[in-house]
């Protein structure tokens, strides 16, 4: 990796708004119909009045945004033609904001708005990443849209507005925020850069997550959740994601499983397959012994320092209450057998499995969805030939 892009603006309180809205006359703001409904909205809304700035609401983004809402937002959005675009949600609704200012670009309808995106979910690092994840539910199908241009120019990361996720939320999407720290840890683009933003926000999460779901009113492990996000974005952004994102897009699509919830339930075995823990182990056992040693669980060798991250990693996940295997998750063997071959096949040709650590075929992917379905991790700390 001979780059590292940090191009976003970040603000860690809602001071930052005016900032970012000042000179402006016509904003747009992407978002869910649950912050429109519930009035969340105001959010924006209010300093928008107060500065005599015009605005138009979308909000029709919905979970697993599809090309036919970027479409729908892209046409409105020109209607109105704005300065700023303003994304106020999860990742769905700052991955939409993404997709319509870059592709009505692309296809030469207007030129690049001003985007400043305002999370709402500490998980996705959608704020400062360039990517956007679209879905196409006719193929039941993921597509993330990687690019440069697609880069926030702004981000506001403000507790305040996750304090009142709910605790099942955010166990999904704070797994997701540990999910793209190790990825992009481990991945084969890491550098010395996405290297220290993926260490401190797996340092974060470790102390965090469980608090915040504890203590959902904790104003500062919520903001550590949120540093962390932003953190794991940054890394994961440059260094790129693996074969965890790959297989978690896929199953996400086929059997519409939240997103963070898909990556954590497929962690552990992914972590195990790239280390080597069931047959040989592999360099990339080096650098989860690394992570051990970060945070305090490594053992006497590289082989018990690995697996301790492995298994440390799946009782997080099961005190976080996220299902320990796909069958835990509620799907039925033979639905899951049934595109079982599928997902294999779109996990190996998905974009994040190119900077996975470990090179893996079709094969190797379908067994390994099915270690996952039953729960079999059978870590064995052995010393292998």
């Amino acid at each position: 990796m001979n780059n590292f892009y940090v191009k976003p603006r970040i603000y860690t309180d809602k001071s930052g708004l005016r900032e970012v809205l000042k000179g402006k006359e016509r904003a747009f703001i992407v978002t869910d119909r649950f912050l429109y409904d519930s009035g969340k909205v105001s959010y924006l809304t209010e300093p928008l009045e107060a500065m005599g700035i015009a605005y138009q609401i979308f909000q029709e983004v919905k979970p697993d945004p599809d090309i036919a809402t970027v479409t729908k937002g892209i046409s409105i959005m020109l209607d109105f033609n704005p300065q700023i675009l303003l994304a106020l949600g999860g990742g769905s609704a700052i991955d939409t904001a993404k997709a319509m200012n870059y592709l009505s670009v692309r296809q030469g309808l207007t030129e690049k708005c001003l985007l400043a995106v305002i999370p709402t979910t500490s998980g996705t690092g959608s704020e400062v990443s360039k990517f956007s994840v679209i879905s196409d539910p006719e193929k039941s199908a993921k597509y993330p849209l990687v690019e440069d241009e697609m880069l926030p120019d702004a981000a506001i990361l403000d507790a305040e507005l996750v304090k009142s996720v709910p605790p099942a939320v955010t166990a999904d999407t704070g797994i997701d925020v540990l999910t793209h720290a190790i990825e992009a840890f481990v991945s084969t683009e890491a550098s010395d850069f996405t290297d220290a933003a993926a260490e401190k926000a797996i340092k974060l999460v470790r102390s965090n997550l469980l608090r915040v779901c504890h203590e959902p009113d904790n104003l500062e492990a919520r903001q550590k959740m949120h540093h962390a996000s932003c953190l794991a974005g940054m890394a994961f952004s440059n260094a790129g994601l693996g074969l965890n994102h790959s297989m978690a897009h896929t199953l996400g699509a086929h059997f519409h499983i939240p997103h963070g919830r898909a990556n954590g339930i497929l962690l552990p075995y992914v972590m195990s397959f790239n280390a080597g823990c069931h047959d040989k182990l592999t360099d990339t056992a080096k650098r989860y012994a690394i992570i051990a040693r970060l945070v305090k669980i490594d053992g006497s060798s590289i082989r018990q320092s690995a697996f301790s991250v492995v298994r440390s990693t799946k009782q997080m996940i099961r005190q976080l209450g996220i299902p320990e295997s796909i069958k835990a998750a509620g799907i039925e063997k033979d639905d899951f057998e049934r595109v079982l071959d599928d997902m294999a096949e779109a996990a190996y040709k998905d974009t994040c499995t190119k900077t996975n650590p470990r090179a893996c075929q079709v094969e190797e992917i379908r067994e390994l969805f099915m270690r996952a379905y039953t729960g079999k991790l059978n870590l064995d700390n052995r010393k292998r030939r």
